[in-house]
């Protein structure tokens, strides 16, 4: 397979992505994990010998393939993590997430275009009633726009559409100094009255 057929089983993402953990700061790191879009023609995973040694699989791919022991020995390793599609119903799929908990040092929520806005209750869902305490990504077509309320459900990293800037991005959690309503980060700000 050519680097350029490679190229369209990868789902595009920025060289670096926003880290923004619970009680921190938000900061740059490298993007270490390639985001496999699980349409290989010979059905397995991307080369993880060459290039980058972590890839993010389709929860739909994970279901079918999870109990081989290929799968299982790099998922264990740290090398597999899965996403979920905006209409993967992964309250279906509880048992299965329970067990990946074990396993997934990442997992992902998949924007399909940036308007569609069931990837924050997947990781509002992950928070609340599976509580996911690793990390959750944003990806897919995830702009600027889509940070503070990204942050607010549950998300702490977010690998950002190409096109979008990343100095620009990290000045989003600037903006405000209150806020009205409580979130997976913090409880509401009490405002003083007199």
């Amino acid at each position: 397979m050519s680097q350029a057929e490679a190229n369209t089983n990868i789902i595009a993402a920025h060289e670096q992505i926003l880290h923004f953990p619970k009680g921190g700061k938000p900061t740059l790191a490298s993007n270490e994990w390639q985001i496999w879009n699980g349409s290989q023609d010979e059905g397995g995973l991307p080369d993880l010998e060459h290039g980058p040694h972590n890839v993010l699989v389709p929860f739909a791919w994970w279901i079918q393939h999870h109990k081989e022991i290929d799968i299982q020995s790099k998922a264990k390793a740290g090398q597999i993590g899965v996403w979920f599609a905006a209409d993967d119903d992964i309250l279906k799929h509880a048992d299965l997430i329970e067990q990946g908990k074990a396993v997934w040092p990442l997992v992902a929520a998949h924007f399909p275009i940036f308007r569609d806005g069931r990837s924050f209750s997947t990781a509002a869902l992950l928070r609340d009633r599976f509580q996911w305490t690793g990390e959750i990504r944003a990806i897919g077509d995830v702009l600027i726009d889509q940070l503070l309320q990204g942050a607010r459900v549950g998300f702490d990293s977010f690998a950002l559409r190409p096109d979008q800037n990343l100095d620009i991005a990290l000045k989003q959690f600037d903006l405000f100094s209150v806020t009205t309503q409580n979130s997976w980060r913090n409880k509401r700000s009490l405002l003083a009255t007199n």
